[in-house]
């Protein structure tokens, strides 16, 4: 697997996603949305809450179905073959994701082994966020930034080609806004691909910035016409 996503880093890969509609219980959150994130692309969600931001993302990610449109990987539609769609995604939404009774290392550790990847990268990981110091601590006693940090270093301890963040730098302080900045310049570099939801203003080269609230007022006018 791991040998799989390096190679993908290298290719034209893209994720397309045309006229897609997310429907939350009876709401219509947003609908008519498409984009293209092209590998070395970053795509950058903003909006405000109830806009769409994060059931975009969990659409991307393949955690919701679109209630219309399609998504596309390498041109291919992503549902004839989720399985190995979701093999590439790296997902981090609001929860970080940590157990208070292990430490940072065992969870880089953890993560790696459930994506049946090497471990050998658990080091770079922790020094990209800086978490060195406490990476035999238990998780119980982290900060919420550090926690957050350890959500991120995920990113770098397991490569994966797509990266979905849901407000990434929730709790961080300037020096973590400044190595996730680096963290994903890197990443692109290397062919990957980035898209993410917030509401602070991140500097991100090149982006396309795609507003939610153009999209949940297509919805709005669209579901007056149900009625």
């Amino acid at each position: 697997m791991f040998e799989l996503v390096r190679a993908r880093f290298t290719t034209q890969s893209a994720l397309v996603a045309e006229g897609l509609a997310c429907r939350r219980g009876e709401r219509l959150v947003f609908a008519g949305l498409s984009c293209h994130l092209p590998a070395g692309g970053a795509l950058v969600l903003t909006g405000a809450n109830g806009s769409g931001k994060s059931s975009l993302l969990r659409l991307l990610a393949t955690l919701l179905r679109p209630a219309s449109g399609h998504l596309l990987w390498d041109g291919a539609p992503i549902a004839d073959d989720a399985a190995s769609y979701r093999a590439l995604v790296h997902y981090i939404g609001h929860l970080d994701g940590v157990k208070p009774a292990i430490t940072p290392r065992e969870t880089l550790e953890f993560w790696a082994g459930l994506r049946g990847v090497a471990a050998n990268r658990t080091g770079e990981a922790l020094a990209a966020f800086e978490l060195e110091r406490v990476a035999d601590w238990p998780c119980r006693w982290l900060s919420a930034g550090q926690r957050r940090r350890l959500a991120l270093a995920r990113l770098v301890a397991v490569p994966a080609p797509i990266w979905l963040l849901d407000e990434p730098t929730a709790a961080l302080d300037r020096d973590g806004e400044a190595r996730l900045v680096r963290a994903i310049a890197a990443h692109r570099a290397a062919g990957g691909m980035v898209a993410f939801a917030t509401h602070q203003p991140i500097a991100i080269d090149a982006a396309v910035f795609i507003a939610l609230d153009d999209y949940a007022l297509a919805a709005d006018a669209a579901y007056a016409t149900e009625f």
